[in-house]
C-alpha cells in the first residue's frame, strides 16, 4: 500500500471514530451552562469611525487583543493592525485614507504613534521613545499633518505639538505646564482648541491663534467646573460645548460666545447629564448623548434649521456617536443583554443597520438577564442608585451575592453587557452594582460628596447596600462577596477593613492599598489629578487614615488580588503590600499577577485566566454551605 493510500485510510478511520459522526452522539441539555471561559469569548466591537467616502472602521479584540478593522464593501471585517499587545486608540484622517494609531507595550500606557494606510494596512512608526507618552491627535483636513500632545519635555506635563508629515517636522504650538489635550480645530484651521485639566472635575478651555501663537482663556471661572466636547463654528466666534458651570451642576449643552466669553446654556429644563457632544465636519449636524439613570438617549439636530431629526429607538448604552456631513450616524451600542456592536443610522430613509456581528460563543442570548434599577438609603439618608441583578430561578430565598464596586471614583456603573455577570447569574449568584457617592452621572454635588476628607463616607454607602440586601432577604451574612477594579479595588480593600465581618470573600483588581505610596509612585502626569481627588501627598496623616494597608490586621475575608506588573496608574507595589501584610498575619490571600498587563487586563487569554480563578474563588467561599 502506498504512503498516500495509507494516509487516506487512516483519515477515514479517524473520521469514522470521531464523535462528530457517531450514531450514539447525545445532544447536550438545553439547560447546560457553558463555563466562564466560553462566556468571556463573547465578542464586542467599539470605537466607530467613518471616512469621507463612507468607509467604516472600528476596534475589536476578536483576534485576542484590541486591533483596528475596516469593513470591506461586502461587510467583511478587514484587520488593519497586528500589534502583539493590541492598540490603545486610533484617529482617522478626514478622508479616511490614513489613521494615526496609538500603541503601547504590556499595558505600560507609554503610547507611541504610528501612521497607517487604511486601505492596505501598511504602517510605519512616527515615534520611538518608551519614556514618553504621546496622544490625542487631531488631523488637518488635507491629511498633511496633525496636532498631538506629548510629555517628552517633562514627564508630568503634556505640551501640544504639530507633526508636519509632508515636511517631516515637529513644532511646539502650546507651551503651558500641566495636563493639556487637543480638543478641536476650527473649520478654517486658523484656531486650535485646548483643554487644560486641573482635575477630573475641573478644567479650562483655551483658544490658540495658530498664526500668532496667542492663547486666549475662554472659560475664566472660580469654582470647579468642566468644559468638554467643544465644537467651533465656521464664524470663529461661536463654540458649542457641554459644561456643568450652571446652577444645577449638571453637564448641559451650551453656546460660548468667543468675543465676550459669555456662555448660554441650552436645555435648561433637562435634569439629565449629557455625556458627549459632536458635530459633522461641515457643522450642519449635531449629535449628543444624555445619561438617564445610566441609560443612553441619543439626539440629532439640523443646525441650520435648528430642528430635531429622527433617531433610532435604542434602549441601552451608546458609548460613541459619529455624525457625517449628511447627518448619518455611526455609533457603538450595547445593552445588559446584548454585546457591543457598531450600528449605522440614516435618518432620511429612515434606516437602522447593524454593521458588525460579534460572536456569542454559541450561547443563546435569550438567557441573558437585565438588572433592575433600585435606590437605597445610606447612613445619612442619601439615596444611592444601584443596579440589582437576580438569577433566572430566584425564588425569594437568600442566595450568594456579589457587590460590584466600579472604578473612578469619577465614573459610573452603567448597564452595558457584562459577560461575567451573565455567567454568575446563570450559576445562582445575585449582583448589586451601586453608584456610591462620588460617582459621575448625577451632577457636580453628588460627585463631590466623597472628596478628600469625606472619602470613607462612600465606603459607608457600600455597607448600606449590603444592609439593604440582607433586610430584603436577598442574601445573608456568610454569602456576600465584593469585587472591584482600580478605585473599585480600593473600595474592596476599604470595605473589608472598615467592616471586617461583612464579607465572606473579596477580589481586588489593580486597587490602591496605601495612598501615600500610590501618590508617590504613580506616573508624574497623573499625580496632581489624583491629589485633587484624594488629598495632597503632604497630608500624610489623613492619607494613612483612609489607607487599608494600615488596617490590614482587621481583615477576615479571604482575598484574591489581581494586578498587572506594568501598571502605570496603580503600581504593582500596591498589590505586593497588601499581599505581604495579610500573609504576615496568617490571613487567607491568593494572587494573580500578569507580567504582560497594566491597569486592567487587555488580552483575552489573560481575561479568561483571571475570571476562571475569580469564579473558583467565589465558589469556594460563597457557596460553602
Amino acid at each position: 500500500m502506498t504512503t498516500k493510500k495509507i494516509t487516506i485510510f487512516l483519515l477515514i478511520i479517524l473520521i469514522a471514530a470521531s464523535p462528530l459522526y457517531s450514531d450514539t452522539l447525545t445532544t447536550p441539555s438545553p439547560s447546560a451552562i457553558p463555563d466562564i471561559a466560553t462566556f468571556m469569548k463573547i465578542g464586542s466591537c467599539n470605537s466607530p469611525g467613518i471616512g469621507a467616502d463612507g468607509s467604516i472602521f472600528f476596534m475589536s479584540s476578536m483576534s485576542g487583543a484590541p486591533q483596528l478593522y475596516r469593513l470591506t464593501d461586502d461587510g467583511w471585517p478587514y484587520q488593519l493592525t497586528v500589534f502583539q499587545d493590541g492598540i490603545d486608540w486610533y484617529e482617522l484622517s478626514h478622508d479616511g485614507t490614513q489613521a494615526v494609531v496609538g500603541a503601547s507595550v504590556g499595558g505600560s500606557e507609554q503610547t507611541q504613534l504610528y501612521l497607517l494606510n487604511t486601505r492596505t494596512g501598511e504602517i510605519r512608526p512616527l515615534t520611538d521613545n518608551s519614556a514618553v507618552q504621546y496622544g490625542g491627535p487631531t488631523w488637518r483636513k488635507d491629511g498633511t499633518g496633525f496636532y498631538f500632545r506629548s510629555n517628552e519635555e517633562k514627564s508630568g506635563d503634556f505640551r501640544i505639538y504639530y507633526n508636519d508629515l509632508a515636511a517631516g517636522k515637529i513644532t511646539k504650538v502650546f507651551d503651558m505646564q500641566g495636563t493639556n489635550f487637543v480638543a478641536g480645530l476650527s473649520p478654517d484651521e486658523k484656531y486650535l482648541l485646548i483643554l487644560h485639566t486641573f482635575s477630573n472635575s475641573n478644567n479650562d478651555l483655551y483658544l490658540i491663534n495658530l498664526n500668532t501663537g496667542h492663547a486666549d482663556l475662554l472659560t475664566p471661572h472660580q469654582d470647579e467646573a468642566r468644559y468638554d466636547s467643544p465644537q467651533m463654528m465656521p464664524d470663529n466666534k461661536t463654540v458649542y460645548l457641554i459644561s456643568n458651570a450652571n446652577k444645577d451642576g449638571i453637564m448641559k449643552r451650551a453656546r460660548l460666545d468667543i468675543p465676550t466669553k459669555k456662555i448660554d446654556f441650552l436645555d435648561l429644563d433637562s435634569r439629565w447629564t449629557i455625556d458627549a457632544l459632536s458635530m459633522s465636519d461641515n457643522r450642519k449636524f449635531m449629535v449628543w448623548l444624555t445619561n438617564e439613570e445610566g441609560y443612553s438617549k441619543m439626539y440629532l439636530q439640523d443646525m441650520e434649521k435648528q430642528t430635531p431629526l429622527p433617531v433610532p429607538p435604542m434602549e441601552g448604552l451608546i458609548s460613541k456617536a459619529v455624525v457625517n456631513d449628511n447627518g448619518n450616524l455611526l455609533f457603538a451600542f450595547t445593552s445588559p443583554t446584548r454585546t457591543q456592536d457598531i450600528w449605522f443610522w440614516n435618518w432620511q430613509r429612515p434606516e437602522l443597520k447593524m454593521m458588525t456581528h460579534s460572536i456569542y460563543s454559541g450561547i443563546d442570548p435569550e438567557i441573558f438577564l437585565p438588572p433592575r434599577l433600585i435606590k437605597y438609603k445610606s447612613f445619612d439618608g442619601l439615596k444611592i442608585p444601584a443596579f440589582l441583578y437576580l438569577p433566572p430561578d430566584y425564588d425569594g430565598r437568600p442566595i450568594p451575592f456579589i457587590i460590584h464596586a466600579h472604578g473612578g471614583p469619577e465614573s459610573q456603573f452603567r448597564p452595558y453587557f457584562q459577560r461575567n455577570f451573565q455567567y454568575l447569574l446563570q450559576n445562582g449568584y445575585g449582583i448589586l452594582a451601586p453608584n456610591i457617592r462620588g460617582s459621575s452621572g448625577y451632577g457636580r454635588e453628588y460627585q463631590s460628596l466623597d472628596d478628600y476628607k469625606n472619602r470613607l463616607n462612600s465606603i459607608k454607602d457600600i455597607k448600606a447596600g449590603v444592609d439593604y440586601l440582607i433586610e430584603n432577604k436577598f442574601t445573608r451574612q456568610g454569602m456576600i462577596g465584593i469585587r472591584g477594579a482600580s478605585y473599585g479595588g480600593y473600595v474592596v480593600l476599604a470595605a473589608i477593613t472598615e467592616y471586617p465581618d461583612l464579607f465572606a470573600a473579596a477580589v481586588d483588581e489593580v486597587g490602591i492599598a496605601n495612598f501615600t505610596s500610590f501618590l508617590t509612585n504613580t506616573k508624574d502626569y497623573r499625580r496632581h489629578l489624583r491629589e485633587a481627588e484624594y488629598g495632597p501627598l503632604d497630608d500624610t496623616a489623613f492619607l494613612a487614615s483612609i489607607s487599608p494597608i494600615h488596617k490590614a490586621s482587621r481583615i477576615k475575608s479571604p482575598l484574591l488580588v489581581i494586578h498587572g506588573a506594568n501598571d502605570p496608574r496603580v503600581p504593582i507595589s500596591e498589590a505586593r503590600q497588601i499581599i505581604e501584610a495579610i500573609r504576615n498575619q496568617g490571613g487567607v490571600v491568593d494572587s494573580l499577577i500578569f507580567p504582560d498587563e497594566g491597569h486592567g487586563i487587555a488580552k483575552q487569554s489573560n481575561n479568561i485566566t483571571a475570571y476562571q480563578q475569580m469564579v473558583r474563588f467565589f465558589e469556594k467561599y460563597l457557596k460553602k454551605d
